[in-house]
């Protein structure tokens, strides 16, 4: 009995490793951009995902133990996989990619764009979410290898700055008048 429970979640922490890396290739395959901007199409994809592949690691196991035997099998790979990805760096930017290249002094590269299945639209909304209104301003946009977009400019560090540092001096000022609570 004692070697047939042994082989169950022995079988249950296989699968669960088997899933785990199933996943990550597969998000590795169908982009980045998905990491960082989830819509809810993108959550609830996520969410059926999850739930699919639920017996697929457990299988007939459904008892308290089999499900922490999978997660314990879970957080272990993760441990493991980000210790190697830490020390090889081709593995790293294999499984994690490297940053793409969006905006270089104001041009748009459309290839890198194409590439990574990045919209103009969507471009100009990560841009203006830095705080820079033209793309022209942008000295360099890159989406980074965990799905963001990292924006660059000096349009935005004059204009974000200076308004903080008179907004800090007027708060300054409004607390020195006061004398007590309001």
């Amino acid at each position: 009995m004692h070697d047939i429970l042994q082989n169950n979640y022995m079988q249950v922490v296989l699968r669960s490793v088997a899933v785990y890396f199933f996943i990550v290739i597969a998000i590795r395959i169908f982009g980045k951009k998905e990491l960082a901007q989830l819509s809810v199409i993108d959550l609830v994809f996520i969410l059926l995902i999850s739930n699919a592949v639920q017996n697929a690691m457990v299988g007939p196991d459904t008892t308290l133990l089999g499900g922490l035997v999978a997660a314990g099998a879970l957080f272990v790979t993760n441990y493991i996989l980000k210790r190697v990805l830490f020390k090889n760096k081709n593995l790293n930017d294999i499984l994690e990619g490297k940053a793409i290249l969006l905006i270089y002094k104001g041009e748009v590269q459309q290839h890198n764009l194409d590439h990574a299945e990045i919209t103009l639209e969507e471009l100009e909304a990560a841009v203006r979410e830095h705080g820079v209104q033209d793309i022209q301003k942008v000295d360099l946009a890159l989406l980074e290898a965990d799905g963001n977009i990292s924006v660059i400019s000096d349009d935005f560090q004059d204009r974000s700055t200076r308004p903080m540092a008179a907004m800090g001096r007027r708060r300054k000022h409004k607390l020195r008048g006061r004398v007590g609570p309001n």
